[in-house]
């Protein structure tokens, strides 16, 4: 409880940083609330990791997994859903709550880096926070490219800022992860313990070490493609993560979630699934699995030619369960979805209510099945939330060893740790991992074999798996930089390919007119260099 009332002091403080002014990128004084000195990085960190993730669990999670053709709509009983998502209807307001809720938290890890620490008392504070802040804002210029930067979260000194070359922004987030990595390494000990503020490693300064690795590590491969000073650049960091640790559990936050009532509430439940007065939320019946997802955890029992399906054909994957309810069809329990587009009547729509997977307990509760509804809200909503799976950690480290095999080794069994760790998250059982392992060694595009290309595609066809229901938007960037896995568009599609990167959001034209790019819909789907810098070959 101590912990938790940590938490909601720091989101009261970090809403107290944002109410004076509409626009997000300020960081504000309200003189009728607590003044400015006051608002310390104890009380700023815990509100802003608590927020921030909230966008990711909801906003992200919901994007991520419409574009990668993991979740659905349930036509059956909502129509036509979707329809700016499958229609690719990109513009400036289409997922605006990423942009948005990302750079409202961000500029409160940017106050804490700007808080006067001359005595160091809040060094480990400033370490974490610059972690925090490369995490979300390489999600910033991964989706959108160039964006307000160095001149951001200065408030009224500056609520028109200028947009910064992405580049630029990704040297300097490396950097402060650099930064970061040195405080810790200093270990001072005038400085302040995290403790029960820290509401991801209750403290650790370690695990803080080994997440900034591993960020580091995600940054410098979404840029294997780069040439000229970037490549440069990008090598000389590699070498500093020879021997590194890595993050080796999930990386979790829990500000003390709880059904106390809906903002305490775990978000991925309060959004999905029911509020805290028990009630079932309309998306818990409006999302449901796609058909391509259900084909693949299947093992492709319907046959389909395309060669999307062959590699899983007969491999019964044995996470399907935790991450969809199981429907009975044709007497076999299955997972049946919805194919994106699809309207009743049409192929792949659902032919009743009771033949459609939803988000599945894995995702839910982890652990367990609860069977009551009282037992369903108070486990769902006090779940943890997952910032960075251990299965994302571990597919970077295999991506790494097939494209920087004189830095990073072992490709095979971080590839297949990886896989168990998704297992091991969804509480599969681990029978079925090594059942699933043994069958798909030989499949090329989804066991460690063939080319180098091959174990990409692997690679990234079981990342698409493992993030689905926790953080999607990473499979749908690294789609983007790889091709990988091949995505089925919806049937409705009005464009040929996914967007490679978003619109600005309409709040940037209001208030930043002078300086936001004018970025046409047909931009978004073309490579070129209104892309982000690294997917532009």
């Amino acid at each position: 409880m101590k912990k938790f009332k940590y938490t909601i002091l720091g989101l009261i403080v970090a809403s107290m940083t944002l109410t004076s002014c509409d626009h997000y990128l300020d960081i504000n004084e309200n003189p009728n609330n607590i003044h400015a000195e006051a608002i310390t990085p104890t009380l700023l960190f815990p509100g802003a990791v608590a927020q921030t993730y909230r966008t990711q669990a909801t906003w992200m999670n919901r994007f991520g997994g419409l574009m990668m053709n993991s979740y659905a709509g349930n036509s059956y009983s909502f129509g036509s859903p979707f329809g700016n998502e499958y229609t690719l209807n990109v513009d400036s307001s289409f997922y605006p709550q990423i942009w948005d809720g990302l750079y409202r938290n961000v500029s409160n890890f940017v106050a804490i880096e700007k808080y006067d620490n001359s005595t160091h008392k809040y060094d480990n504070y400033l370490a974490a926070a610059k972690v925090m802040k490369a995490f979300y804002m390489q999600t910033i210029v991964d989706l959108y490219g160039d964006s307000p930067y160095t001149q951001a979260f200065m408030g009224q000194a500056n609520a028109t800022p200028k947009y910064d070359n992405d580049e630029e922004i990704y040297k300097s987030l490396i950097l402060g992860i650099n930064d970061a990595i040195t405080i810790i390494d200093n270990g001072n000990t005038a400085a302040l313990e995290l403790g029960a503020t820290d509401i991801v490693f209750q403290g650790d300064m370690d695990s803080w070490k080994s997440l900034a690795n591993t960020v580091k590590l995600r940054m410098l491969i979404r840029m294997s493609k780069v040439t000229g000073s970037m490549a440069a650049f990008r090598d000389q960091q590699l070498q500093t993560l020879s021997g590194a640790h890595f993050v080796e559990n999930d990386v979790l936050v829990n500000p003390g979630y709880s059904a106390a009532n809906d903002d305490q509430q775990n978000p991925f439940y309060g959004y999905y699934v029911r509020n805290s007065s028990n009630s079932q939320l309309q998306n818990n019946t409006l999302f449901t699995a796609s058909e391509h997802i259900a084909t693949c955890l299947n093992g492709n029992p319907y046959n389909m030619a395309d060669n999307v399906y062959q590699k899983f054909n007969g491999i019964i994957d044995g996470r399907r369960g935790r991450m969809f309810s199981l429907v009975n069809y044709n007497n076999l329990p299955v997972v049946k979805g919805v194919r994106q587009g699809a309207t009743p009547g049409q192929p792949g729509a659902p032919t009743d209510l009771t033949t459609v997977s939803r988000f599945g307990n894995g995702w839910i509760f982890g652990n367990g099945n609860p069977s009551t509804t009282a037992q369903l809200t108070s486990v769902g909503s006090a779940k943890s939330g997952v910032i960075m799976s251990l299965a994302e950690a571990k597919f970077l480290l295999a991506e790494a060893a097939v494209r920087y095999p004189s830095i990073f080794s072992n490709g095979q069994g971080v590839f297949e740790e990886g896989i168990k760790a998704s297992f091991d998250y969804l509480y599969a059982a681990g029978a079925d991992y090594t059942t699933y392992k043994n069958a798909i060694q030989t499949k090329v595009g989804l066991g460690w074999t063939g080319t180098n290309d091959n174990k990409i595609e692997a690679i990234m066809t079981q990342k698409w798996l493992a993030t689905a229901g926790i953080n999607p938007t990473e499979s749908f960037i690294d789609y983007n930089r790889t091709g990988f896995p091949v995505t089925p568009m919806a049937t409705t599609s009005a464009k040929p390919n996914k967007p490679y990167r978003l619109m600005y959001p309409s709040s940037e034209y209001v208030a930043n007119s002078a300086n936001v790019p004018q970025i046409s819909n047909a931009e978004c789907f073309t490579k070129n260099q209104t892309t982000p810098f690294w997917n532009q070959n």
